[in-house]
């Protein structure tokens, strides 16, 4: 057996260590796009729900302003715009996991129909 063949294994020691080390950064900027995308989905769901909920206050004589409002998750409510004219309109900023990130907003629009078909 050749010296070379014997000391290859000494060699590779530290290479599992050093390759786990180069991945851990990649992997957690996967999770925070992960959670970040997350989290906008979960702003645009609740405008959507904050939307509806405006819209059905309007229908029944009550404010919309304040029932769309009120449908939003309590992190979502500072800063969010409703909007009543021809329907029910709602924009909710999306919470950063990282205040470099820049500042988005999404809404959701639910409008009043007459009920005379679709």
């Amino acid at each position: 057996m050749s010296r070379q063949a014997a000391s290859s294994p000494r060699r590779e020691d530290g290479t599992a260590s050093v390759e786990l080390i180069a991945v851990v950064p990649f992997l957690l900027l996967a999770v925070l796009a992960a959670a970040q995308i997350a989290l906008a989905g979960h702003a645009l769901w609740s405008a959507g729900i904050a939307a509806r909920a405006g819209a059905r206050a309007a229908i029944v004589g009550r404010d919309a302003k304040v029932a769309a409002r009120r449908a939003l998750p309590p992190s979502l409510r500072d800063g969010a715009e409703v909007s009543g004219d021809d329907g029910v309109s709602v924009r909710v900023r999306i919470p950063r996991l990282l205040p470099a990130m820049p500042q988005l907003a999404v809404g959701a629009r639910t409008r009043m129909g007459s009920g005379d078909g679709p």
